[in-house]
């Protein structure tokens, strides 16, 4: 895996008491996602039961971060927090594990990415410590 550069950092997460294990193993860039034993599936974003059974069925598993742009949009005029930023790339990426979430493609010019792309897990840094899961393209 790879790191974004830069001198700029999102804001900090205020983890709650289900969120915590995903932040806290971002400081450690690892991506861990919720996995319900019962429905055998993963779940994102974190929440205090299966989305599968209503039950506390779930644990923390590490995943790989390796996944396709399951759909994108390039955005060009950014909320405060981001402005001098633009243009960038939220998208949609489902994982392997057949789990999406959203963040952004990183380090790619809008004309490369497609719905399909091959993407694969980079860090970029937030304050306090955390790292946030984004994405750059493979190969």
């Amino acid at each position: 895996m790879t790191n974004e550069t830069t001198d700029w950092q999102r804001a900090a997460p205020e983890p709650s008491s289900f969120t915590r294990p995903f932040w806290d193993a971002t400081r450690e860039r690892l991506l861990l996602l919720q996995y319900c034993n019962v429905a055998r599936k993963f779940q994102h974003y974190p929440r205090p039961v299966s989305i599968y059974t209503g039950r506390k069925t779930i644990e923390w598993r590490e995943v790989a971060g390796s996944g396709t742009v399951y759909a994108f949009t390039v955005t060009q005029r950014a909320p405060p927090a981001f402005r001098g930023r633009e243009p960038y790339i939220v998208a949609t990426i489902e994982l392997d594990e057949q789990v999406r979430l959203m963040s952004n493609v990183v380090g790619a010019a809008p004309a490369d990415i497609r719905v399909g792309s091959r993407v694969r897990l980079c860090w970029s840094p937030m304050t306090g410590g955390f790292n946030f899961p984004t994405f750059e393209l493979c190969g």
